[in-house]
């Protein structure tokens, strides 16, 4: 009695699996016919649609056939057309060619008529011309037995008679031009060069050694100088230029022979002062700031006074020697007022002479671009052949160059522009108050100075100052060591003493400085 309850669940859950089984059976096969439903309606519908594309795609087939047709067509119209014009060009030429080759033949049996008519009356002439020689021949033998004389000996008694009169008279004429000659060349060269310097006015300065910077105050006097000196001797060893602090008021003096120095340092001391910033690294940083604007002041000279002259084509380092004549002298004249002043001459002289004044205006202005210091190796050169050499270089014409390098008799003058420019240069120099030897043998002392210092190993700038009394160099630390520098300022000393002529002592200062420079980033 107590198992048949177990038994009866068992029963009912076995027949509930059952049902549950067959009934999930039949949701199977009812889901699988509409599928297959769903996948007939697809395939169907794929079938249209692609019956539709099919028709879609003949019909732009065809369209795209009808339109290439109808380019094609076009294409081959064209070419008909071309064809066509071509061939009727062609027939064209064709007539125009026979019409010619028509017009040539005519020509041609013109010309051969013509021939023939010349050759008869060439025939004719040479028939007269024989029987001319022929009658000449006999008047001839006529004449001789007349006069007892053959004709060469006539022709040559004819000859010796015109030959002593035309030199006779040649000679009367040679001697009188020559007296005229000498009575008008002295009148007309003094002519030429009185009116060449009349109009000619340029004003001359004499160069000195010395520029007076002037100070707002005194007081700025102090901060030049710095603690201890330390900014006066920054600026007297980056420039090179000695600076002179007096009792003068609201001014201060910077002596150096050389003018670029002098205009770098003025124009350094003028930055410094406006900024107000004055200590060593400043100065240093300013230096060569101002060095570089000098160097594109330099360039910018020679373009104005070669544009200013009517010179043109000039090569770019030509021009930059020019504009450094600025900054150099010639026995106390500046060197580029002089050779402005000498181009002017020479251009006005050869336009009296009726010479070409271009290159005579030209040769005027480079005559003396030798005086321009290029290098230590050019300086035992005559500057005469230095600045030949130099225009040689940068492609100038031969006559300009044998101009410079004549102009003092250094080379043979080989054209009439050389004695122009000898004679301008002597014009512009001659005159009085125009130039001072002392001045430039004093400039030269100085140079000389300091080449004896640069004959040294590891002598990296050389200052004479002081106005000679004292020559500062600055050597390179990492080639001279303090006893070196010891020895070097005595076997400089002893240099001068031996090579030199000088007035009072020379003081030699020997200057050798360790710097340790870091960055912080």
């Amino acid at each position: 009695m107590e198992i048949t309850p177990w038994i009866i669940g068992a029963l009912m859950s076995i027949l509930g699996f059952g049902a549950a089984k067959i009934m999930e059976k039949g949701k199977a096969s009812k889901t699988i016919a509409s599928a297959r439903k769903e996948a007939l309606d697809i395939i169907k519908n794929a079938k249209v649609e692609a019956e539709n594309i099919k028709k879609d795609k003949i019909f732009q087939a065809k369209e795209k056939f009808l339109e290439l047709k109808a380019e094609h067509e076009q294409h081959i119209v064209q070419k008909d057309k071309k064809i066509a014009e071509a061939e009727k060009r062609t027939r064209d030429k064709e007539s125009q060619v026979s019409a010619e080759l028509a017009q040539n033949k005519k020509l041609s049996d013109q010309l051969e008529r013509q021939l023939q008519e010349v050759a008869q009356k060439s025939e004719l002439l040479d028939k007269k011309q024989t029987e001319v020689d022929r009658l000449h021949k006999n008047q001839v033998q006529q004449l001789e037995v007349i006069s007892g004389l053959s004709a060469q000996d006539a022709k040559e008694q004819l000859m010796t008679t015109l030959k002593e009169e035309a030199k006779t008279g040649a000679m009367a004429y040679m001697q009188t031009a020559m007296e005229e000659a000498k009575l008008t060349a002295q009148q007309e060269a003094k002519k030429i060069v009185i009116n060449t310097i009349q109009r000619i006015g340029t004003e001359e300065a004499v160069e000195n050694c010395v520029s007076v910077f002037n100070l707002e105050s005194d007081d700025v006097k102090g901060r030049i100088i710095g603690r201890e000196g330390r900014n006066i001797r920054a600026i007297e060893a980056a420039t090179g230029v000695e600076i002179i602090v007096d009792d003068t008021p609201d001014a201060i003096i910077l002596s150096c022979f050389d003018s670029v120095r002098r205009e770098i340092a003025r124009l350094s001391l003028h930055r410094l002062v406006t900024d107000g910033r004055i200590h060593p690294a400043r100065i240093e940083e300013v230096v060569k700031k101002t060095e570089k604007q000098i160097e594109e002041e330099i360039a910018e000279v020679g373009k104005r006074t070669v544009i200013d002259l009517g010179i043109h084509g000039l090569h770019p380092e030509l021009i930059k020697a020019v504009g450094r004549m600025k900054y150099r002298s010639s026995y106390g004249q500046n060197l580029l007022q002089h050779s402005r002043e000498v181009a002017k001459l020479c251009g006005v002289m050869a336009a009296e002479l009726g010479i070409n004044a271009k290159l005579a205006k030209r040769a005027g202005l480079l005559h003396d671009i030798g005086k321009v210091p290029h290098s230590e190796a050019d300086a035992e050169t005559p500057h005469a052949i230095l600045g030949m050499q130099w225009a040689e270089k940068y492609g100038e014409k031969p006559d300009i160059c044998n101009a410079i390098g004549a102009h003092h008799d250094e080379i043979e003058m080989k054209t009439l522009i050389a004695p122009i420019v000898q004679v301008c240069d002597a014009i512009s120099g001659a005159r009085p108050g125009a130039r001072r030897q002392v001045l430039d043998s004093y400039i030269q002392r100085l140079k000389d100075l300091e080449d004896i210092a640069f004959g040294f190993k590891g002598v990296q700038k050389a200052y004479a100052i002081q106005a000679g009394r004292e020559l500062r160099v600055i050597v390179e630390s990492e080639k001279v060591s303090d006893e070196q520098a010891m020895e070097m300022s005595f076997e400089i000393s002893q240099k001068i003493q031996t090579d030199m002529t000088y007035p009072g002592q020379v003081k030699v200062t020997v200057i050798r400085e360790t710097r340790a420079v870091n960055v912080a980033k």
